[in-house]
């Protein structure tokens, strides 16, 4: 609910779904009604974020966190989101430290977590990695990653960070610029976008365009779709603009990632005409797609984004293992 210009007030606790004991694999995973009472939760979970108040509804639960790709928000918001809720961490950082190096399956570890954790957190360089580990985990599974799949909880905070700009998810242009082949957080931030009927707007190299199947489903789905090769058009006609960097490591070839390379690049003339309340939004890390230069202006939000990863994932963790309300 929004009262007054800029601010948003979260819905009452009560009557709050229940998501207790469940898997988080993709978006799709989650109706829109889920999606706003969890982003309600994130948002009384700010100040216990921040470290001004306390609430542990995870005291004596342990979160395994498996991260078998190289990764800095995601597995530290989560691991601290864990700790500000009174839980505790058991963390494989690096793949070639655990016994996968030994040839252990995928499987085999994840059975093995879930008897040492009250939930799982995974991170895998294998599109699909996370519904395996769903099949054969007794714990709630919530993916942080797989290949160039899905990041549900990357759209999460991406969400908070846009309905705390606007008070809304609806009627908003939003230009997705940059990596939309392999990027995995606009695979799944054009899922939740295509719900909330947002229009997406795609801004690409020819190389890295969206997939014709995802868009297809987008479409079907009713989503308000449209290309635009123009990217000083796109720029000046957006509420948003979540852009990617063009990921290195997706690449089976280097040569064709040296094609893409530096082809795009948000500086302070692209920002000439745009609105005034245009948000910009990147995953992060960047690469030198978004110039220092536009941190200073108020379009820049992508920090005030990785901060709200904290907060957003502390309200799933509990509505997954705590069950209960935050406290207003």
């Amino acid at each position: 609910m929004r009262l007054g210009k800029g601010l948003w007030v979260p819905r009452p606790s009560e009557g709050r779904m229940s998501l207790k004991g469940r898997d988080l694999i993709a978006i799709r995973d989650l109706s829109s009604d889920e999606i706003l009472d969890l982003l309600a939760r994130a948002r009384e979970m700010i100040p216990c974020a921040e470290g001004t108040r306390v609430r542990e509804p995870l005291n004596g639960r342990i979160v395994a966190m498996g991260f078998f790709e190289p990764s800095t928000r995601t597995r530290l918001s989560f691991e601290s989101a864990v700790l500000r809720l009174g839980g505790r961490c058991i963390t494989i950082a690096d793949a070639m430290a655990s016994s996968m190096r030994k040839g252990e399956s995928l499987s085999d570890t994840v059975r093995m977590l879930t008897g040492y954790a009250d939930a799982i957190v995974l991170r895998h360089p294998n599109e699909g990695a996370a519904q395996l580990a769903a099949r054969v985990s007794d714990k709630p599974v919530i993916n942080a990653g797989d290949g160039a799949g899905q990041h549900p909880t990357q759209t999460l905070l991406d969400l908070a960070t846009i309905h705390e700009r606007f008070g809304t998810l609806t009627g908003l242009r939003v230009v997705l610029l940059g990596d939309l082949r392999y990027g995995r957080t606009v695979h799944s931030l054009a899922y939740a976008l295509a719900q909330f009927g947002a229009e997406i707007v795609l801004t690409s190299p020819p190389e890295l365009r969206l997939p014709e199947e995802l868009r297809s489903e987008l479409e079907r789905s009713g989503a308000k779709v449209q290309m635009e090769g123009d990217i000083r058009k796109a720029v000046r006609e957006a509420d948003v603009l979540y852009v990617t960097r063009i990921q290195k490591e997706r690449f089976g070839d280097e040569g064709e990632y040296r094609k893409v390379a530096g082809s795009y690049r948000v500086d302070l003339p692209l920002l000439e005409g745009a609105k005034e309340r245009l948000t910009i939004l990147h995953p992060l890390p960047r690469a030198g797609e978004i110039a220092p230069e536009i941190d200073r202006t108020p379009y820049a939000a992508y920090f005030r984004q990785a901060f709200l990863g904290v907060p957003v994932r502390m309200a799933l963790l509990d509505a997954i293992l705590g069950g209960g309300p935050a406290a207003a």
